[in-house]
């Protein structure tokens, strides 16, 4: 049997299938965004304030880029990120906003208090939106030490201008699905 097996012929080893490394674009491409028509909240908190700040002003950047009037960004702040879903639902309604950005950051301590907070601020926002239908951008930074939070809140690293531009889109797409005085409906779904 030990010969039998020798002589029968041998199989090709199999080689994985070559697949080509795929780089993917980081960021996304907003097009032109006419957010004239828009008003949205800006919900910061003051915990971190210093990392905060540079992510706030980025928000507002982002807007102005769209053309959002500066009379059309309501601001409010808050003490902490636990606070955000409950302020971005006042804001929600009260100020007959478009959208809202809530802005936080929250740094991994010693405990597990971290996990707790990222996961219900999270899941607040997340709730308010899809409850409410008035689009609320995750700008919650979790980040894990210090020199993360800074990289993340100024510089290439931070996504805060997209985060205004994100609350321009949305805006204009509840906007054309929704209707009301400043949009006409134009079409059904995503264009």
């Amino acid at each position: 049997p030990a010969a039998a097996a020798a002589l029968a012929p041998r199989r090709p080893a199999r080689r994985p299938a070559h697949r080509p490394t795929v780089m993917l674009a980081k960021g996304v491409d907003f097009g032109e965004l006419d957010g004239s028509k828009v008003r949205i909240g800006v919900v910061s908190t003051r915990w971190n304030a210093e990392l905060v700040e540079p992510l706030t002003a980025g928000v507002k950047a982002g807007l102005e880029s769209c053309g959002v009037k500066d009379e059309n960004i309501i601001e409010m702040s808050v003490p902490g990120a636990w606070e955000l879903p409950v302020a971005s639902r006042y804001m929600t309604q009260t100020q007959k906003v478009d959208a809202v950005v809530a802005i936080g950051l929250l740094i991994k301590g010693e405990t597990s208090h971290y996990e707790y907070i990222a996961q219900s601020v999270t899941t607040g926002l997340m709730s308010l939106q899809v409850q409410s239908g008035i689009p609320v951008v995750l700008g919650l930074l979790t980040c894990l030490d210090e020199a993360q939070a800074a990289a993340r809140s100024t510089g290439s690293k931070s996504h805060s201008v997209d985060w205004g531009k994100t609350a321009v889109e949305m805006s204009l797409l509840r906007g054309s699905q929704l209707g009301g005085p400043a949009f006409k409906k134009k079409s059904v779904g995503f264009s």
